[in-house]
């Protein structure tokens, strides 16, 4: 396979990544999978919560496309580098720059990775399993579009301000 169709793989699948993940984190997370998906939501007592469970459940079909892309020269190899690409943004954006459990802080200084932040901010203003917005890890809609639809959600009330989202 040539270099420029594999790069072209990763890139691809990353791009994929990002629509299971919303999709995952919307219709499991926040639904059927809240059992672990709720210590997120939740003050974090020590280094890791139970939602830390689904990156270990996710990097589970990129260590086995990884390995048996490598075993067979094949496709499967990008794609699974495209899922770990995936991880580590997600691991940087959401763990590191949104929640800062690293033992630095990170200060978004762009218009893109302010409105990330600010995104995932909205989506843990709401408290609780329903109601929520922002899905999403790598894209967030613009932060007004997402407060009309929590004050929608919420009939009105619900006030940006008071739950710490800046603009």
């Amino acid at each position: 396979m040539g270099v420029l169709s594999s790069i072209g793989i990763v890139i691809l699948t990353v791009a994929a990544m990002e629509l299971v993940a919303r999709y995952g984190h919307e219709h499991v997370m926040h639904r059927w999978g809240w059992g672990w998906h709720k210590s997120h939501h939740e003050a974090r007592h020590g280094v890791f919560e139970k939602n830390d469970l689904y990156a270990v459940v996710f990097a589970l079909p990129s260590i086995a496309l990884i390995y048996f892309g490598t075993e067979y020269g094949h496709w499967m190899l990008w794609v699974g580098v495209g899922m770990t690409a995936y991880g580590m943004l997600y691991f940087f954006m959401h763990d590191a720059l949104v929640h800062e459990r690293w033992p630095f802080r990170i200060v978004p200084k762009g218009r893109y990775l302010k409105r990330v932040v600010q995104a995932h901010r909205l989506h843990h203003a709401v408290h609780g399993q329903h109601g929520c917005v922002s899905f999403g890890f790598l894209y967030a809609e613009p932060v007004d579009v997402l407060k009309a639809k929590l004050k929608a959600r919420h009939g009105g009330r619900f006030d940006a301000q008071a739950a710490g989202v800046r603009e």
